[in-house]
């Protein structure tokens, strides 16, 4: 449910690179979304984008 929400949130564009990177690392050393998921949602994710 949270590697839903998260692809959600990245896919429509409405987030802020840093926060949302620092929610994922939470949730990755929470195993609340596993380590092939957090790749998958950072490669979604434009290198210099700061705002969607």
């Amino acid at each position: 449910m949270t590697y839903t929400l998260l692809k959600r949130i990245i896919e429509r564009g409405g987030y802020d690179r840093s926060d949302i990177l620092e929610k994922m690392d939470v949730f990755l050393l929470n195993n609340r979304i596993t380590i092939e998921q957090y790749n998958e949602l950072l490669a979604m994710m434009p290198e210099n984008e700061t705002e969607g």
